[in-house]
C-alpha cells in the first residue's frame, strides 16, 4: 500500500519535498513492509488544516501475532549477536537518521504540528544522539562480581528479557522511538512497537532506515494501529516479556491490568503537572523565558511541561508582566514555516479538551490572563490552533491538580518556602519539575524534597539520552535512557560457583 502524501496548503521548504511525495505506509513486519490482514486503514490528518495527508495500515489482534512471532523467532541470533555488532548498527542507524534530517523533521512537522526549527535543531538531532548513546552502550553493559562466604565466587550477569512491545505517543513520536528502541536492542531483545495511530510517519520512515541499516529481519516490527486493538494485544500477548508504554496515566493503568495474564514486565511514563517554582531571588528574565519554554514548547503537548507556575507573592506581578509579553509575541503558524513559533495541536479532539479547561477555570473562580481561545487568523482557522493561555487560579482548582497537556500554564502564588514545598508536591504526579533561585542550600534541599523523578535548577525541560527519564507516583515507574534504561530491559542472573569451598553432606548415612 504505497500512497502518496499530501501536503496541500502547507509552505514545505524546496530542499527535499520529493522525498515526501511517497513513503510507505504498511506495517513492517520481519523486515517487510505488509498490508494489515483485513486491508483496513487510518487516515493520517495534517493538523495545520485538519486535511488528509494519507492512510496507513492499521493494525490489528492478528497482525501483533504475527509480529511477536517474527520477533519471537529472530530472538535467539539477535541475543547471541557480539554485542559490538549490535552497537554498531545502532551507529549505523544514527548516522542515517543525520543523513535524512530534512525529511525527518518535515515529516515530523507535518504530522505532529511541532514547528520545523524545532524538528529540525531538537528532535531529528536527539533521536540520532540516543542511537548513538546506545550503540555505544551495547558492549558496556556489565554484571558485578559480589564478595559471599570463603571458596564461592558469586557473579551477576545482564541477560535481554525476549520480545519487548512497546507503545510510542503521539507528542514525541520520533524521539520516544529512539528512547525505546535504543536500550532495548542495545541489550539484545527484539521489538515490536506500536506508534500512535496519530502520528505515526516518523516511526515508519525509521523502519525504512532499519531496514537500510541491515538489521536482521524480525527483530523491529513497527505496526501502527489504535490502542484499543493493536496496543490491547501488545499488552496481553503471552509471549512479550515487557511492554514500555508512554502516554495517560488511566491508559497506564489499562496496560498494568492487561500485563497481569504472564506478569509481563511493565515500565510506565505517564501524566504529569509540573511545578516551576520562582522564588524571590531568582533571575526573573531567565526565569521568564525558561518558564516560557517549559510550558509553550510543543504546545505544551509534553508530560513534563512546567504546567503550574508557582510565584513568590514579592515577585508575581512584575514576573506575570513580562511572562504576559512574551506570550503575547509567540508566532503561531503553519508548523512547516521556519518563522512559526508554536503549531496547532495535534488533533482536533484534542484541541477542544485543552480549551474545555479555559471554561472549568472560570467556573471554579480562576482567571484567564491571557488566551484561552482558538486564534482568529482566517490563515489558522482550520488547524487546531490554541493561544498561549495564562490562568491564575487556586491550588486545589481542577486546572491546577489535571493534566491539560497544552499551552496552558496555571499561575498559583506562594509566601515562603514551605507554602511553595506544599503545592510542588500537592498532586498525585510526579515527573518533571523545576526551581529558579540563586540561594544555593535552597535549591538542593528543594531537589531532595519535591516528589518528582527530575528537577532542574534554573533551567527547565533538559533531556539527554545519559540522563535517566521517568517519575514516581502516577506518573509512572521505569525510566527511559541511562543505565536505567538498559537496567529495565535486563533481567539479573545471580551464578555460584564453588571454587574451593568444603561444603560437608546436610545428610549423614546410616551405617
Amino acid at each position: 500500500m504505497n500512497t502518496q502524501l499530501r501536503v496541500d496548503g502547507a509552505a514545505v521548504p524546496e530542499q527535499k519535498t520529493s522525498d515526501l511525495t511517497k513513503m510507505n505506509t504498511q506495517l513492517f513486519i520481519n523486515g517487510q513492509f505488509v498490508d494489515a490482514k483485513n486491508g483496513t486503514t487510518i487516515d493520517v490528518l495534517n493538523p495545520a488544516n485538519g486535511e488528509l495527508i494519507t492512510k496507513i495500515a492499521a493494525a490489528e489482534a492478528e497482525d501483533v501475532d504475527i509480529a511477536v512471532a517474527a520477533a519471537q523467532k529472530a530472538f535467539p541470533a539477535w541475543a547471541e549477536t557480539p554485542a559490538a555488532e549490535r552497537g554498531r548498527l545502532l551507529l549505523k542507524l544514527a548516522d542515517l537518521i543525520e543523513e535524512n534530517l530534512e525529511e525527518l523533521a518535515q515529516l515530523e512537522s507535518l504530522d505532529t504540528g511541532h514547528p520545523i526549527k524545532d524538528s529540525r535543531r531538537l528532535d531529528v538531532p536527539r533521536t540520532a544522539a540516543c542511537f548513538r548513546y546506545f550503540g555505544g552502550m551495547a558492549d558496556k553493559i556489565e554484571g558485578s562480581v559480589i564478595p559471599v562466604e570463603q571458596g564461592f565466587l558469586n557473579y551477576t550477569t545482564r541477560e535481554p528479557i525476549g520480545v519487548v512491545g512497546q507503545i510510542v505517543p503521539w507528542n514525541f513520536p520520533l524521539m520516544f522511538t529512539s528512547w525505546k528502541l535504543g536500550p532495548a536492542l542495545a541489550a539484545g531483545n527484539v521489538v515490536v512497537m506500536k506508534p500512535s495511530e496519530i502520528t505515526p510517519l516518523s516511526t515508519l520512515k525509521i523502519a525504512e532506515l532499519i531496514k537500510k541499516a541491515g538489521f536482521p529481519d524480525g527483530v523491529v516490527n513497527i505496526v501502527p494501529g489504535y490502542g484499543h486493538t493493536a496496543g490491547q494485544r501488545l499488552a496481553d500477548h503471552p509471549e512479550v516479556g515487557k511492554i514500555s508504554f508512554t502516554g495517560s496515566t488511566q491508559t497506564g493503568r489499562n496496560i498494568v491490568n492487561a500485563s497481569s495474564g504472564n506478569l509481563k514486565r511493565v515500565q510506565l511514563e505517564l501524566g504529569g503537572k509540573g511545578a516551576n517554582i520562582v522564588f524571590e531571588d531568582a533571575n526573573l528574565e531567565a526565569a521568564v523565558n525558561g518558564a516560557a519554554w517549559a510550558i509553550f514548547h510543543n504546545q505544551g503537548q509534553a508530560c513534563i511541561a512546567g504546567s503550574r507556575l508557582v510565584l513568590h507573592e514579592k515577585i508575581a506581578d512584575q514576573f506575570l508582566e513580562k511572562f504576559i509579553g512574551l506570550a503575547k509575541s509567540i508566532r503561531l503558524g503553519n508548523p512547516l514555516d521556519p518563522n512559526t513559533e508554536m503549531g496547532p495541536l495535534t488533533s482536533e479532539a484534542h484541541r477542544d479538551k485543552v480549551l474545555a479547561y479555559a471554561k472549568i477555570a472560570e467556573e471554579q473562580g480562576g482567571k484567564v490572563l491571557l488566551g484561552g481561545t482558538a486564534p482568529q487568523d482566517e490563515s489558522l482557522k482550520n488547524g487546531y490552533y490554541v493561544l498561549p493561555t495564562i490562568v491564575e487560579a487556586k491550588v486545589d482548582d481542577r486546572v491546577a491538580q489535571e493534566e491539560v497537556f497544552g499551552p496552558f500554564v496555571t499561575v498559583i502564588r506562594f509566601k515562603d518556602d514551605a507554602e511553595a514545598l506544599a503545592i510542588a508536591n500537592g498532586t498525585e504526579y510526579g515527573l518533571g519539575s523545576g526551581l529558579w533561585t540563586n540561594n544555593l542550600q535552597r535549591a538542593h534541599l528543594f531537589a531532595k524534597k519535591i516528589k518528582a523523578g527530575m528537577c532542574w535548577i534554573n533551567s527547565y525541560k533538559r533531556v539527554n539520552p545519559g540522563s535517566p527519564f521517568g517519575g514516581v507516583g502516577k506518573s509512572g515507574y521505569g525510566r527511559e535512557m541511562g543505565f536505567e534504561a538498559i537496567h529495565d530491559y535486563t533481567e539479573v542472573k545471580s551464578v555460584w560457583v564453588n571454587v574451593d569451598a568444603q561444603v560437608p553432606p546436610h545428610f549423614q548415612r546410616g551405617e
